[in-house]
């Protein structure tokens, strides 16, 4: 398993249509093959308030390859990123691929 990492830093002035976005988006990924950990967004609780992110899991390197290609050419997908772009909500995007840690497994007594 492997998880898109999606680090976006946005104008935190244009909150609201980074979250349209965000929640929008979703059914482009989900429909492309992408399997939704989650997005999440600033409070002004505790941390910086122009920070996002977003996690997707895939099984292999492969499916996320599969993805990529799917979800450029998602028309939802077109529509949703040309109004983000034009909204000026995100000042950049950085993508890792990360792989998650399980946890040991208990010992048997």
């Amino acid at each position: 398993m492997i998880t898109l990492y999606l680090r976006y830093t946005i104008d935190p002035n244009k909150f609201s249509d980074f979250a349209t976005y965000a929640a929008e988006e979703q059914i482009p990924i989900r429909e492309s093959g992408g399997k939704i950990v989650g997005y999440f967004l600033p409070t002004d609780f505790a941390g910086p308030t122009n920070e996002a992110f977003g996690l997707i899991d895939f099984p292999s390197l492969a499916e996320y390859e599969i993805y990529r290609a799917k979800l450029a050419a998602h028309p939802l997908h077109k529509k949703n990123a040309a109004i983000l772009q034009s909204s000026g909500a995100v000042l950049s995007i950085q993508r890792s691929l990360i792989q998650r840690v399980e946890p040991a497994k208990e010992p048997q007594s």
